[in-house]
């Protein structure tokens, strides 16, 4: 049993060495403001976006983008209905956007329908674009969303992720465990580091890059698992940063069933495993040159639930071997306890602030905001088993089913209605 309290502290030096820094960062988009803005340009953006079966949220989202301020003639909405069995190219073409289909069942995820659609691009649209949008199919933005998007992308920054809310906070503790993750990864990580000149991370959807990045990188080259995360580690490693808008306000729809939030997380959890494996050395020689983002990243793709599952599963043969000796196993139990304990206040302590101080942002009733920051810790310990399974089992890209439109948005009672 010593020996486990020996592991165990270990554990958590480690957590402490690797993670104590972000908590530096939750005061900081507190003290420090947001640089003015340089005069905006006049860009042309492509909007695309990549859908497979989304016949119930694409019109809504082409719909949103027809509401926004900014010039309409400088938009141009691509969709690319990916191995679609429904009606979404023909709605996304009534709403007026200009769709292309595709059907491929060996090469799947959203990375190969980009990399189609950009070639489809550059064979239609020689000219091409000042910076390219990419958004998921269920996704929803406030009317100043592109206009504020492009304040920052005219300050000279060549890749911007935006502000990530959601839809359906609401419907149980799975969408709320995810909805105030990402608040708070946009909030405490993202401007965080934006506001003190590192680099953020794309977080799946909602981002925009330049026509150079395109250039450099050609069409959509990734295709991990986790290709935001690749896109982002790939730009940060040759030196580039990812900027942040916190006033660019995006809203997606989350799971509501484990099951689906099990596959997702799983694909998360083995993307990760991906790109460490395909980054980690470019990463490794970017810490020793002294960068700060290249840490930071590090410490994102190798999260803290690895380190957790290797207390608990040392726990758990401690108890076992206990067990079959015939001995005692309460040290081993005490420990267990100890650990999930800890780990549920910090992640209490993270999820409350972020309800707090996003209060306003979060579309539910009040006592559903207060529930979920107590069920948030209890989400994020499901990645536990996730991430352990995530090591061992073969993992694809399966897509996640939509449902969450205006229509259904506008039939609900009691939450606090989206600005739409």
């Amino acid at each position: 049993m010593e020996t486990l309290r020996w592991i165990n502290f270990g554990v958590s030096v480690l957590f402490l060495v690797c993670y104590a820094y972000q908590f530096f960062y939750i005061p900081v988009p507190w003290l420090k403001k947001d640089q003015p803005h340089a005069p905006a340009r006049r860009n042309r953006y492509a909007i695309l976006i990549c859908a497979r079966n989304e016949a119930a949220v694409i019109g809504d989202l082409i719909a949103s983008l027809r509401r926004q301020t900014y010039d309409q003639s400088l938009l141009h909405i691509f969709v690319m209905a990916d191995n679609c069995t429904d009606d979404t190219a023909l709605i996304a073409r009534c709403a007026g956007a200009t769709a292309y289909e595709r059907f491929n069942t060996s090469q799947v995820g959203k990375g190969y329908a980009l990399q189609t659609l950009l070639r489809y691009l550059e064979r239609d649209y020689p000219d091409g674009f000042d910076g390219y949008f990419v958004f998921d199919a269920d996704n929803l933005l406030e009317s100043d969303y592109i206009e504020r998007m492009n304040e920052t992308f005219s300050d000279g920054h060549h890749i911007v992720t935006s502000y990530r809310n959601s839809k359906n906070y609401g419907d149980n503790w799975i969408s709320a465990g995810y909805a105030l993750w990402f608040l708070r990864e946009s909030r405490y990580l993202n401007h965080a580091r934006h506001l003190l000149g590192t680099s953020c991370a794309v977080s799946g959807t909602g981002f925009l890059f330049s026509r150079k990045v395109l250039e450099e990188v050609g069409p959509w080259p990734f295709h991990l698992l986790t290709e935001d995360i690749e896109f982002s580690i790939h730009q940060i490693t040759r030196g580039r940063k990812v900027a942040f808008c916190p006033d660019a306000v995006l809203y997606d729809e989350q799971p509501t069933t484990f099951r689906q939030s099990w596959r997702q997380r799983q694909r998360w959890a083995k993307g990760y495993v991906q790109v460490f494996q395909h980054y980690g050395r470019r990463l490794l020689r970017g810490i020793a040159r002294g960068s700060w983002s290249c840490f930071d990243m590090t410490m994102n793709i190798m999260p803290a639930f690895f380190l957790t599952a290797v207390s608990i599963v040392c726990s758990a043969v401690s108890i076992v071997l206990g067990l079959l000796s015939g001995g005692s196993v309460t040290d081993a139990l005490w420990s267990v306890g100890e650990l999930l304990l800890g780990m549920y206040g910090t992640l209490f302590v993270v999820g409350a602030i972020t309800t707090v101080t996003e209060w306003k942002a979060i579309h539910t009733r009040a006592w559903r905001k207060v529930l979920y920051a107590f069920t948030f810790p209890l989400f994020m310990a499901t990645y536990i088993p996730i991430a352990i399974s995530a090591l061992f089992c073969r993992v694809e890209w399966k897509p996640i089913e939509h449902r969450v439109n205006t229509a259904e948005l506008r039939r609900r009672k009691g939450d606090t209605p989206l600005p739409f």
